[in-house]
Order: structure tokens, then C-alpha cells, then sequence
């Protein structure tokens, strides 16, 4: 993944307790998440969480989903020091790795997977990067298994409110490549990689969620 310069409003975390981090967006939006997972992941299996920042998210999975076994990644140490420390004492969950979505050949290393989530990324990496992800990922996934893409996305090639406009026009200033996804290239792009759209999904906030599951055949 590129090291991008961001605005300083984007991917904003900071020290809580010891190791911890908090980051305002995950404190508001993790219960809408748990409620997402739990009515459309899987009951049991293997999960792998792509770049999970802080780890306020995955502990609050783990708990909501106790069937599953999860699986944080995250590029930034200082952030998988702090998912460590939320996730102590939480028997599903493991130690952080250090995994860079937006390279090529990962699923090899982490596949078999039955669940696959993705939270606020894909505005903050470019195009191709953003292709490459969703490729993988559908490799990492076992058949009949889900990836949810979840955060801001423009709406047939429009942003939805003036915070959209603003926060996107913001991240294009800073890095040209980056910023909002629109939805349609977003389905095309899940079609291609054999991954079927079980929901799109309106969250608080004008963010929206992608459901999609692996085709079995």
C-alpha cells in the first residue's frame, strides 16, 4: 500500500489507554457494524479483517460473533500493538499481522477464508490498489463465503451531501489517485472477480456497505 499524505481528517486515531488507540469514526460506527455481520456473516468459520486500524472493530465482532475466529491485519505497528491490547483475553481473536491489502499474492498466505471485511479503506487508496484488493480477497475466500466492503461511496458518479463533497474533495487536493469510489465500478468490479452482490446496504452517516458472496461455481 502507498504511503499517502491524508487530510487530517481522514483516518484519525489517537492514544487512549497504554497501547490503545481510539479513532472517533470506529467509536461511532461499530455498533451499526455488529448489527451488519450479524445479519449477514457467517454463524462460524474463519474471518480475516483487512487494515483494522485501531482494533476498537474486531474486539466488538469477536464478541458479537463468538463463532467465528478472527483474523486482524494492519500495516502500522503502533495499530496492531493497539488491536492487541483490545483484543487480550478475547480467545477469538488473534495476534495482529502485518498484512498489506493492496499487494498482490496475499490470498495465498491467508486463504480459506469465510468472511472477509473491509471498513473505510477504499476512499483512501487508489483505483488500481483498490482492484487488487477485491481481487485477492475474493481468492482468500472459500466458496459461498462473504466480503463486506463498508464506507463512503459516491452514488452513480454523485456525492450524496455536502460533508461527502467536502471530505472528498479534500482527499483529491492531498493525493489525486485517492478518494471516493463510485458504487457502480464497485459492482463491476465484484462481478469480475466471481463475487455475487447479496446487498447493498445504506449505513448511518450516507456511508454504505457492500455484501457480496463468493460464487460456488
Amino acid at each position: 500500500m502507498t504511503k499517502r499524505k491524508l487530510p487530517a481528517n481522514a483516518s484519525v486515531a489517537t492514544v487512549s489507554d497504554g497501547p490503545k488507540m481510539v479513532a472517533p469514526a470506529a467509536s461511532r460506527n461499530t455498533d451499526a457494524l455488529c448489527d451488519l455481520l450479524a445479519r449477514f456473516g457467517p454463524s462460524s468459520g474463519r474471518a480475516l479483517e483487512l487494515a483494522s486500524g485501531t482494533g476498537q472493530h474486531v474486539a466488538a465482532f469477536a464478541n458479537r460473533l463468538p463463532g467465528l475466529n478472527w483474523q486482524p491485519t494492519e500495516i502500522e505497528p503502533e495499530r496492531r500493538a493497539s488491536i492487541d491490547a483490545y483484543a487480550a483475553n478475547t480467545e477469538n481473536i488473534s495476534s495482529a499481522i502485518e498484512l498489506n491489502a493492496t499487494a498482490s499474492g496475499w490470498h495465498s498466505l491467508h486463504g480459506d477464508q469465510d468472511l472477509i471485511v473491509l471498513i473505510n479503506l477504499l476512499h483512501l487508496i487508489s483505483w488500481p490498489e483498490a482492484k487488487t484488493l477485491v481481487s485477492e480477497a475474493a481468492m482468500a475466500l472459500n466458496p459461498g463465503g462473504r466480503l463486506v466492503l463498508y464506507g463512503p461511496f459516491m452514488r452513480k458518479g454523485r456525492l450524496i451531501s455536502e460533508g461527502d463533497q467536502s471530505f472528498h474533495t479534500a482527499l483529491i487536493r492531498q493525493d489525486p489517485e485517492i478518494g471516493y469510489k463510485d458504487d457502480v465500478e464497485i459492482l463491476k468490479l465484484l462481478c469480475q472477480c466471481n463475487l455475487a452482490l447479496v446487498e447493498p446496504v445504506e449505513m448511518p452517516a450516507n456511508n454504505l456497505a457492500f455484501v457480496a458472496e463468493k460464487r460456488t461455481a
